[in-house]
């Protein structure tokens, strides 16, 4: 029986219509004769989606009893046993109630799969497993139910719903997603146009990539090479010179014409470790393509025509961008330059753009290579010339062109000569000479086919030639060290210089440099190891690993190893350097020690920053102690001493008063107290929540007894789900939070406290109409001993709401100051539902839960 296939529609947030089309693609489905049943599709009170319903077979519900609470789950072995065409199972990523036959919906779905039942399902795009970070620094809010990307990926189909955020907040304050109690809460909260945008957009680019592994998969399965232009890729040729900054914006400025465009910048280095490229300006171009949306590749490889070309074919790219050549005009007859060759050999399916900058035509470095080495293939062009050349030109003089003099034959065999020494070196050259002086004297000198000479004069001639070609040789082969010396040098002091002003500028991670490290030599591992002494074993301070690479755990598993003093190690892996290399290398390992000590005194930096916090806060709470504390004890010492007093007769109205003042400040005293000893908690870290579940209608009316009567109004449903808190800290936070808010409320206006269920947490909201807080200062107002504005000395010691954001953080939960629509200030306080505690279904829609 063959697996069953997966239809997906993809919502880019909850109320974009997920369910509605696919009960849609359900009808469109029956009325072709297809058998299909609902397994379980959740309406949530709107009138459209349930209307959508009628007609539809659906499947029975499983009912489950969970701490005293009925639920419906789907029923996998109803469905088994009624085994249809298709079925279809809404919230792909809900959390089952215990007790189900799966944890999780999207299990259940891949037993109907394995049965050979179609299912189409619905998802939101928050919930993918790897997004869940990314939507949380979006929104606020950390999705507790989520689906793993491959198991979405592997659906056949998937069809993305979208919709505008405009339209979305429309249908939210039409009453068409939430209920009219939830719509406020919702716009303001999870829905606003920021966060909808952003859930849109991350929406298009995942379906965007899920495409393009369509296209990729299909390209290869079919072995197709050309380039399909489905998708505007503009790949920029760098060649670390300075004119690859022009390019990258230029390619930036293309692909702002076309909505999708991608950029992506590669750099070609030969295979044989340092190159001409300045790493500076490299690392330049890698931030600046990356700040303009792009990527940085480095490739290795010998031919740059053709590594470029395989790149960008490789990435389906539909142009490339170079620059116009930096040579010089002569340089032109060592070949016809890269542009060219990628242009002439790009196809007709590929764009080539040369782009003019400042460096056109002012020379280019020559490539550095180790030493003299010229390369294995110079070398072998250079013994060709210098063996061949001299015997293809004995034929041409032989038999083509005879009688040209022996002076004119001598210096044709001089010029290959020559060339031997500019392509191969010294040792070709002179193989050159050599064998070239044998020709002469068998084919140009008399007598003919021999190796004698009769002419004194052609025994001198044949020595001076043999003189000449051997000097020149020399000089050619000294010229050509010399330039490759100096241009490797130049090499070397441009990193050194980039190590030298990376020291001073602090700017340079671990990570980072050890991955110039390994760009430079052409390695595949790099590894930073450390030991306290020489009999503990390695550990790995950082390191660096391509797809080919192996972990470097000891000097021994690399191929070279630079000891940085005793106790560290710079370790690579991929090649053995020669001995010349490994004078940069001994600065990039004394940089590597330089960057490590400095992250770990810019961690001892921050601890001593911590200390210096608790030594201001110990400070502020010595002047807390000697004003704030010190004006109710002075309020209650007056009230005793005059009560005690002998010689004043008060009447029961005074010392009435006189009690309520004793009283009052005693209240203050120990409101004060408390807020200090729970900073003090707080700082020293000893705050140890007792997490349990409770009901949020049981704490917040107990946290009001510090505030008048009738200054607060509260609105907290019944049917809120359970919250996984500790309860004392939470009445402490709410108190502070209540007795803060009504400090500033003008007195004719009540506090509004409310709360409300969105996804899988309570969020209490404490509105008041005071004079409200700049968005400058909403952060500020949570440090401890802050109060805002013109607040009288007795007011507090401005502990109240860091210590109720302390309480909130130990517990899972945040603490944030809103804008009050109309004026004022909201303080939202966001808390964790319980776990197997979902929001009851009437009050709150399942694209937040799920």
């Amino acid at each position: 029986m063959g697996r069953g296939n997966l239809r997906i529609y993809l919502g880019a947030a909850p109320g974009v219509g997920k369910t509605y089309a696919m009960l849609s693609e359900a009808h469109r489905r029956a009325e072709r004769g297809t058998d299909i049943v609902v397994g379980f599709v959740e309406h949530h009170g709107r009138p459209r989606t349930e209307v959508m319903l009628h007609g539809l077979e659906e499947v029975p519900r499983r009912s489950l009893t969970y701490r005293d609470s009925a639920f419906t789950e789907m029923d996998v072995d109803a469905v088994l046993a009624r085994r249809p065409k298709v079925v279809l199972v809404d919230e792909l990523a809900h959390t089952n109630v215990p007790g189900s036959r799966n944890t999780k919906r999207w299990q259940d779905v891949e037993e109907l799969l394995q049965a050979g039942i179609d299912v189409i399902s619905t998802v939101n795009i928050q919930h993918l497993e790897s997004l869940g970070d990314v939507v949380e620094s979006i929104t606020g809010v950390r999705q507790r139910e989520t689906v793993p990307d491959e198991v979405v990926r592997r659906a056949g189909q998937i069809e993305l719903v979208d919709m505008s955020p405009q339209a979305l907040r429309r249908r939210m304050a039409h009453g068409n997603i939430y209920k009219s109690d939830k719509v406020d809460a919702a716009l303001s909260n999870y829905f606003r146009p920021g966060n909808l945008t952003a859930l849109r957009e991350l929406a298009l680019l995942w379906t965007a990539d899920r495409v393009d592994e369509y296209l990729r998969q299909y390209r290869t399965d079919h072995s197709v090479s050309t380039i399909w232009n489905a998708r505007e890729r503009i790949v920029v040729g760098l060649t670390g010179g300075p004119e690859g900054r022009t390019l990258i914006r230029r390619a930036a400025r293309m692909a702002a014409k076309g909505s999708g465009s991608e950029i992506l910048a590669v750099y070609i280095a030969r295979s044989d470790g340092l190159t001409s490229a300045s790493p500076k300006e490299l690392a330049v171009q890698r931030t600046l393509v990356e700040d303009l949306g792009g990527t940085f590749h480095h490739v290795i490889g010998d031919d740059v025509p053709a590594s470029l070309l395989e790149f960008a074919r490789g990435v389906n790219a539909t142009q490339i961008v170079l620059g116009s050549s930096r040579r010089k005009t002569w340089q032109y007859i060592f070949g016809p330059g890269v542009g060219q060759t990628v242009a002439r050999d790009s196809g007709p399916d590929l764009d080539v753009h040369i782009v003019t900058h400042d460096e056109v035509a002012k020379g280019r470095g020559l490539p550095v290579t180790r030493g003299a080495r010229l390369g294995r293939g110079r070398i072998v062009a250079g013994w060709l010339v210098g063996v061949l050349g001299p015997v293809l030109l004995s034929l041409l003089l032989s038999h083509v062109v005879p009688d040209l003099g022996l002076a004119n034959d001598m210096l044709l065999f001089l010029c290959m000569t020559v060339a031997a020494a500019l392509l191969g070196g010294l040792l070709p050259a002179l193989a050159s000479a050599a064998f070239g002086s044998l020709l002469l004297n068998w084919f140009f000198t008399r007598p003919i086919h021999e190796l004698t000479i009769t002419d004194p004069k052609n025994i001198v001639a044949i020595a001076i030639f043999v003189f000449v070609a051997v000097s020149v040789a020399s000089v050619v082969d000294l010229a050509a060290r010399r330039t490759h010396q100096a241009a490797r040098l130049r090499a070397e002091s441009e990193i050194l210089s980039f190590l030298a002003g990376s020291v001073l500028r602090g700017d340079t991670s671990l990570d980072a440099l050890l991955e110039r490290v390994r760009e430079t030599f052409a390695m595949e591992s790099v590894a930073l190891l450390e030991r306290a002494s020489d009999v503990d074993p390695w550990t790995s301070a950082a390191s660096v690993v391509t797809s080919t690479g192996k972990p470097l755990l000891r000097p021994e598993d690399g191929d070279v190893d630079m000891p940085v003093g005793d106790t560290m190690a710079l370790v690579l892996a991929g090649r053995v350097l020669p001995a010349e290399d490994r004078r940069v290398l001994a600065a990039f390992a004394a940089q590597a020690a330089v960057v490590l000590d400095r992250q770990r005194l810019v961690g001892e930096a921050e601890r001593a920053r911590r200390l210096d916090e608790g030594n201001r806060i110990r400070t502020a709470l010595l002047a807390a102690v000697s004003h704030d504390l010190r004006t109710p004890l002075a309020a209650i010492k007056a009230a005793v001493t005059s009560l005690r007093s002998d010689d004043v007769a008060w009447s029961e109205e005074d010392e009435a008063e006189l009690l309520a003042g004793i009283e009052d400040g005693a209240d203050r005293l120990d409101h004060l107290v408390g807020n200090l000893l729970d900073m003090s908690r707080l700082q020293t870290g000893t705050v140890t929540p007792l997490i349990r579940e409770i009901d949020i209608d049981e704490v917040v009316p107990m946290a009001l007894g510090g505030v008048p009567e009738g200054s607060v109004t509260l609105d907290i449903p019944e049917t809120l789900p359970m919250v996984a808190v500790d309860p004392g800290l939470l009445e402490r936070s709410v108190a502070n939070i209540v007795e803060n808010a009504v400090k500033y409320s003008p007195a004719d206006t009540p506090v509004h406290v409310a709360a409300s269920a969105l996804g899988d947490r309570v969020e209490v909201r404490v509105a008041d109409r005071g004079p409200g807080v700049p968005d400058s200062d909403k952060d500020r107002i949570f440090e401890p001993f802050q109060r805002y504005g013109d607040a009288p000395r007795g007011a507090g010691v401005g502990l109240g709401l860091a210590v109720a954001r302390g309480f909130a953080e130990a517990m899972g939960g945040t603490l944030a100051a809103e804008d009050t629509p109309g004026g004022g200030m909201t303080m939202v306080l966001t808390l964790r539902v319980a776990a197997g505690r979902a929001p009851v279904r009437p009050d709150l829609p399942a694209q937040v839960t799920t």
